[in-house]
């Protein structure tokens, strides 16, 4: 992987395993706007980033090389080979072999952990337009102006909204989760920072003490914030999937699903979750 800036874009080039529109429509992020074929917007920890993708190299708009380390290469799992990890879970599974070859550009963002908690709780129950509605509102109605875009807000900034608030936000009875999860990190019961050290249960229980965040939503955040990819979220659609390639299509408990992820996939779990949902979202 190379990079180098010319005015105010970094181009990227020499990778492999990187496709923007793979890795922003696979469902795990929220806050993008495509503008034709290979070419999107993206707000991102509070900076607004235009991002076009060519035969051989990708160019990223207003940001500078400094930025681009320390927030682009981040977030998109640049330094990560996803070479070895896919060859790692097609080799003995003939499944992720063709879920991986139909999408072989997904990558496992690296979100800001405060908003990827909130846009997982909004999405219960939720379609991708309608969640993506819900979060811009939030995000002109209490975030930072970036330009003509806005920052997502903050626990302070969304702290002034009450559940009445949040409700006229379109959030429907997300609200009082939302508010619940303002209120404990901003009194310090919950300290996000701190999931980054804890092991996995430990981390898990922490998220699921937010009122109306159960496990999906947790490991959800768990994988596309903390890059914890041991973990497998696992939804109606995902559980749907699972059966319909590893267990004859019969009805399967989650916690046999997750034992399956856990054994098949193991550390690799998370990645393999997004090759599948993907893959099965189109032929099922």
């Amino acid at each position: 992987m190379e990079y180098f800036q010319e005015e105010d874009s970094v181009t990227l080039t020499g990778y492999n395993s990187f496709s923007i529109s793979e890795t922003l429509e696979c469902g795990q992020c929220f806050r993008f706007e495509k503008i034709n074929e290979n070419e999107y917007h993206i707000v991102a920890f509070s900076k607004s980033l235009f991002i076009r993708q060519e035969e051989d190299k990708t160019v990223f708009y207003r940001t500078s090389i400094q930025e681009f380390e320390e927030i682009w290469i981040p977030y998109f799992d640049l330094n990560n080979n996803y070479q070895n990890i896919k060859e790692t879970l097609a080799s003995n599974d003939f499944v992720m072999r063709d879920a991986v070859e139909y999408s072989p550009g997904i990558r496992i963002l690296r979100q800001e952990p405060w908003e990827c908690l909130i846009s997982f709780i909004i999405s219960q129950n939720n379609n991708i337009p309608r969640i993506r509605k819900i979060i811009d509102t939030l995000s002109r109605t209490y975030g930072q102006p970036i330009g003509d875009f806005f920052a997502f807000p903050t626990p302070e900034e969304l702290g002034r909204a009450s559940i009445e608030d949040l409700f006229n936000c379109k959030t429907g009875f997300r609200a009082k989760y939302i508010h619940d999860a303002v209120t404990k990190i901003r009194s310090g019961l919950l300290e996000l920072n701190a999931v980054h050290q804890m092991e996995l249960t430990e981390a898990r229980e922490l998220l699921m003490s937010i009122k109306g965040v159960g496990r999906k939503i947790a490991d959800c955040v768990l994988l596309f914030a903390y890059a914890r990819a041991e973990v497998f979220p696992t939804d109606v659609w995902v559980k749907r999937v699972v059966q319909h390639f590893y267990f004859n299509k019969q009805d399967t408990p989650v916690a046999q699903i997750h034992k399956l992820a856990e054994d098949q996939f193991g550390l690799y779990a998370g990645y393999a979750q997004q090759y599948l949902f993907v893959y099965a979202r189109n032929f099922l």
